[in-house]
């Protein structure tokens, strides 16, 4: 069974690449460096709810759809 961080790494990316954004684009529209979304999705951090929250908005999902 994956681990939180993996499955929320996965949900990041599916929805990224859902919404034809380039690891540097979602980085640009939340404030974010490459680097950190780069790790995100690859389960390497627990961002804060903060964090959640911008990038669901920029993804238009809900922080939920992004943890669950």
């Amino acid at each position: 069974m994956p681990t939180i961080h993996r499955r929320f790494a996965t949900k990041l990316k599916q929805h990224r690449k859902a919404r034809d954004l380039t690891q540097t684009r979602l980085a640009a529209k939340v404030g974010l460096s490459l680097g950190y979304i780069a790790r995100l999705e690859i389960g390497m951090h627990d961002p804060p709810l903060s964090t959640l929250a911008k990038l669901a908005k920029a993804l238009k999902v809900s922080v939920a759809e992004l943890v669950e």
